[in-house]
Order: structure tokens, then C-alpha cells, then sequence
């Protein structure tokens, strides 16, 4: 109701005022993940979209026949398959970094040797949505700064790292960074992108439209400067200040204290999982081995992870079910599916046991118990 204008566009009062909160939501996400200025930053409807954009700016001027692009078999699909779709287009090779077998994180000595001069992309997760890792983003952009071709480009996908703990994308020495709102207590519909400035100002629009031209004659465009260029049209404008508001509670709170919280509810559910479901397999490291998120995707033994979920629903008890976008994970592992429980900075230990409970009675409610 009070910013029904749209924004970059009218000198009225609510159009000024509409443009004043998206802005200031632009700089409050900046502020939030370490960027030095706020046209680092831009807005998109979510990681997916800003994964493309870099795909269809930068990746389509400048990955070729010969060209490599490594990323690892625990990526979500948003960060597989616009590159397989663009090198289908482009002649590049697309390779996949696997586990360590030992604790199912990254094989990081296995990415090492995939890195050579022909590699022009490094995409990675700095957080697996199923195995809980967490990646070592310092270590693999020293291998790839040191092996790979002297442009090569480094894309973090941290939408499962920003909400969870403090993230600085300058300080980890990354060239592009994403990331969706609504993992972080905003609206869907919003994410962004963050890169390196002279990244940012080389690339080409991602889209043609309203907002993105600084001026357009009948045979030709000139284009605003970052972010505007990659921001055609009319943009998520209540969405994004959702998003800085989002930030605004996370921040208040403080993200170290929400890392904290979450290391040690995530590892007493585990060790809840492990010592009290018989028959339990859960994916990734044990909290022993490394640091991990607050999830645990499992299965159990002769049980489907649809059938878990569906009882499980019935309980009140929200878990995910599939292979939660990372297909190429689940066939690495050796499964077609399986269940997630996703914590977050509102549950509590009671809510754990709750889940441990039900989900003991879900599986003697399968095996006749």
C-alpha cells in the first residue's frame, strides 16, 4: 500500500519513495555480505536466475570449444544445468569433482587435479543442501588461481552459507557469488547476484528492456552502468525490501551467533538420529569429521524416503522427500531418493526429539512393529 509506484522512473512522492526503499534494500544486502558498494549487487528472482545471468553474460562471451568448466557432483541443478545447456552451445566441457569417500565432502586433492589452463569456470556450493559440507572456498580458489587459466572466473552458490553463518563474499576471494531470499527469511520471488566491479561493468546486459538502457536510438542502445544494465524492467520491488528486511532481522541477531546456535542443534540432531533409528544412513560428514549445516538428509533401511515423508506429514513434521535438485548427488551415492530435515534458527531441541519420536514410530507403523 505504501510503495504501489515503480521505482527509477517518476519524480512523484510515491515513486521517489518506492525508489528509496528498494535502494536502501540494496545497500542493506550489500552490507549484509561484505561488499565494498551497493552496484555490486544485483537483484534477480532467485539464485537460479542469477547463476543464468552470469551463464548468458560472461559465460556466453567467453567459454569456447577447448574451454573447461569444473564444478562438483554435489551442486544443485541450478548450478549444473545452465552450464550443460550453454555448452551444448559453446563446445566447452563441463567436469564434476566427486566426494572423499571417507567423510562424503569434497574430494578437494580430486578438484585439484581437474584445474588446468583450460579451465575458465570454477562453480561451487559453499554449502551442500544434502550432505551438510561445507566447503574449504579459500583452498579452492587458491587451486584454481594457481592452475587454472589466468581468466578463469570462480561462482560461489551460497544460498545455503548466507543465512547460516557470517559470509563475506570480498574476503573469500570469489569472482561472483549468489544467493536466494527466501532461504533467509524473505519473500520468494527475490535473490541476487554479487560480483567483482570490473566483472560487472565488462559483461554484456543479460536482458533487453525498460531500466536497463542509459539511451536507446533506432539503430542502436547504449546501456546503464551495474547493476541497472542487468536489471531489465520492472523489478521485485516489494520483494526486495522484504529481502532488506530480511537482513535487517538477521543482522540483529547477529549471524554468528545464528552459526553457533545452528552447530549445536544440528549435531544433536544427528547424534539423536544415529544413536536412537536403527537401521539410519545419513549423508555427509558426522559432526566429528567437520563442521556441518543443521540438516540431516537420511535413509532408512527398507524404507522409501517418500513413504517416511508422507507419515512423517501426518505428525505435524515437515521433511522433504526426492532428490531435493541434486540428481547427479543421488546417483553418485547410489540412491534414488532421500528424506531432509532442515533446521533453522526458530527450532528448538523439543521440536528435535519430537522428530526423532515420530520418526521412530513412522518406521515401526512400515515394519509392523
Amino acid at each position: 500500500e505504501e510503495y504501489n509506484s515503480n521505482v527509477h522512473r517518476g519524480v512523484h512522492a510515491l515513486s521517489a519513495k518506492a525508489t528509496d526503499r528498494y535502494e536502501q534494500a540494496r545497500d542493506k544486502v550489500a552490507a549484509f555480505v561484505g561488499a565494498g558498494s551497493s552496484r555490486d549487487v544485483v537483484f534477480t528472482r532467485n539464485a537460479s536466475e542469477a547463476i543464468n545471468l552470469v551463464a548468458y553474460t560472461w559465460g556466453l562471451d567467453n567459454l569456447g570449444e577447448g574451454d573447461e568448466v569444473v564444478l562438483t557432483v554435489a551442486e544443485h541443478h541450478s548450478n549444473i544445468v545452465p552450464w550443460q545447456m550453454l555448452s551444448q552451445r559453446n563446445k566447452f566441457d563441463v567436469k564434476f569433482a566427486g566426494l572423499d569417500p571417507k567423510t562424503q565432502s569434497l574430494d578437494l586433492d580430486g578438484l585439484r587435479n581437474l584445474i588446468t589452463p583450460k579451465t575458465k569456470l570454477v562453480s561451487f556450493g559453499h554449502v551442500s543442501n544434502v550432505l551438510g559440507s561445507v566447503n574449504p572456498v579459500e583452498e579452492i580458489v587458491a587451486a584454481a588461481r594457481q592452475g587454472a587459466h589466468p581468466d578463469c572466473k570462480i561462482l560461489l552458490d551460497a544460498c545455503q552459507s548466507v543465512p547460516h553463518m557470517p559470509t563475506s563474499f570480498p574476503d573469500l576471494g570469489v569472482d561472483f557469488a549468489v544467493c536466494s531470499g527466501h532461504k533467509m527469511c524473505a519473500p520468494t520471488g527475490i535473490g541476487f547476484l554479487w560480483g567483482k566491479p570490473e566483472v560487472l561493468e565488462a559483461m554484456p546486459p543479460f536482458m533487453g528492456g525498460g531500466e536497463m538502457i542509459q539511451d536507446v536510438y533506432q539503430t542502436h542502445s547504449t546501456f546503464a552502468k551495474p547493476p541497472g544494465k542487468f536489471e531489465a524492467g520492472t523489478p521485485a520491488i516489494c520483494e526486495a525490501i522484504g529481502l532488506g528486511e530480511a537482513c535487517d532481522y538477521l543482522a540483529e541477531i547477529g549471524m554468528g551467533r545464528v552459526e553457533e546456535f545452528e552447530h549445536e542443534i544440528g549435531a544433536y540432531m544427528y547424534r539423536e538420529l544415529v544413536e536412537k533409528i536403527e537401521g539410519i544412513k545419513i549423508y555427509g560428514p558426522s559432526p566429528d569429521q567437520a563442521p556441518r549445516a543443521a540438516l540431516a538428509a537420511f535413509n532408512v533401511e527398507g524404507l522409501h524416503a517418500t513413504d517416511v515423508s508422507m507419515i512423517l506429514d501426518q505428525y505435524g513434521i515437515a521433511v522433504r522427500s526426492g532428490h531435493h535438485c541434486t540428481q547427479p548427488l543421488h546417483q553418485y551415492l547410489g540412491i534414488n531418493a532421500s528424506a531432509r530435515a532442515s533446521l533453522y534458527l526458530y527450532n528448538t531441541k523439543e521440536e528435535v526429539d519430537q522428530f526423532v519420536s515420530k520418526l521412530s514410530e513412522t518406521i515401526e507403523f512400515f515394519r509392523g512393529g
